[in-house]
């Protein structure tokens, strides 16, 4: 990319916690922050906020009467926003854009809105304002003042990764200088959950065995969160890293929700995310690796069609903190950023084979959703 851009600030909610020190000691630890809870009538393995960080966003909640009959989602958003921009140093002076997105949206209020509607044939008055997926942007935007566009989007699981894209071509086009991007999710709810089960891509087992490629069942447990990077044009003194490359592709379907064998989507967006930069130049890859069986591989093929005897180091967090469908984008470029803040390559349990000695100087991060919606960004230092 011949315009720079920077990365000035992250900030993020999930299983891990929301403070950066506690972020990155919880990755460079080898456990999974995994575990059994109840959702409906259910014992079930998800990764839910801990404790401290569900005390913060309470907090959100109580301060002001308009927050609180909003989802999790939204204030997920709504926090991690207001620290992302507080460490970015912009003030409500500042015109920037605002691109979040949601996977599900706001799946607890949904669920809650509709079971009183087949109890009493009644909708709430504030159903409606407060479920689209157009909420959570706009309460940001609400929140912190901004002055500039504000653009909702859902796009299945890749939504962040696309939240960036489209930030990074705004700040290119030059009707921007800087974007706050992201995506928050909240599905930790019976409804959602049983959706996945139907699909029989949930693990029977309270482990997330992502990327190991000889398993047998499929593995994938949700987790909630979200993530929020600040974009600004230029040479900056304060970036965390610069964006290298950016790329997407849609696979043409064979499945109503998988993505093809050697995930044609995910070649197509990596080689454009690159560009002119050599395989070999690429350290390491942020997999989507959702833990499912034909997900994690055929992922594994499409990066070996492209990098062929070049292999980058590959990770994800997913077996750490679940997948949190719409923000897990964002918060797999956040455990990019921290390995290239700290060089530092984090290994997964379940691919101890590759070698992982090498310096950690650019990272490609994938997402892909339903309908085979691929996105690779390369960030460098």
């Amino acid at each position: 990319m011949k315009q720079k851009i920077a990365i000035t600030a992250l900030s993020s909610v999930s299983a891990l916690g929301h403070n950066p020190e506690t972020i990155w000691n919880n990755y460079i630890n080898n456990s999974s922050f995994i575990g059994l809870q109840k959702i409906g009538n259910q014992q079930i393995a998800v990764a839910q906020l801990p404790s401290e960080t569900k005390k913060e966003i309470e907090k959100l909640r109580q301060s002001e009467a308009k927050y609180k009959n909003l989802d999790p989602s939204v204030l997920f958003a709504v926090y991690t926003s207001r620290e992302a921009v507080k460490k970015a140093g912009w003030s409500q002076n500042d015109v920037f854009g605002i691109n979040i997105g949601s996977s599900r949206g706001a799946t607890e209020l949904f669920e809650k809105y509709h079971q009183e509607f087949i109890e009493t044939g009644m909708s709430s008055t504030l159903a409606s304002p407060t479920t689209t997926l157009g909420n959570i942007s706009s309460w940001v935007a609400h929140d912190l003042k901004s002055k500039g566009p504000e653009i909702s989007h859902s796009i299945t699981c890749s939504t962040a990764l696309h939240a960036f894209l489209n930030g990074v071509v705004w700040l290119k086009a030059g009707m921007a200088e800087k974007f706050l991007v992201g995506g928050s999710e909240a599905p930790l709810t019976p409804f959602t959950i049983a959706q996945m089960q139907a699909l029989k891509i949930y693990s029977q087992s309270a482990e997330c065995r992502s990327f190991d490629l000889e398993k047998t069942k499929n593995t994938m447990i949700l987790g909630e969160g979200a993530s929020m990077i600040c974009l600004e044009t230029g040479e900056n003194e304060n970036a965390l890293a610069y964006v290298e490359g950016i790329g997407y592709a849609t696979d043409i379907l064979e499945h109503s929700i998988s993505i093809s064998t050697e995930a044609q989507c995910f070649q197509d967006s990596m080689k454009m995310a690159m560009g002119d930069i050599k395989p070999e130049e690429i350290d390491a890859v942020v997999m989507h690796a959702p833990g499912t069986v034909k997900g994690d591989l055929s992922e594994y093929k499409a990066i070996q069609r492209v990098f062929g005897s070049h292999m980058p180091m590959l990770t994800t967090n997913k077996w750490k903190i679940g997948h949190t469908f719409g923000a897990s984008g964002m918060l797999s470029v956040e455990l990019a950023l921290l390995m290239l803040q700290h060089n530092t390559f984090i290994r997964i349990p379940f691919a101890s084979k590759q070698k992982t000695d090498r310096p950690v100087k650019k990272v490609m991060v994938n997402a892909v959703g339903f309908g085979g919606n691929a996105v690779s960004v390369l960030i460098g230092k």
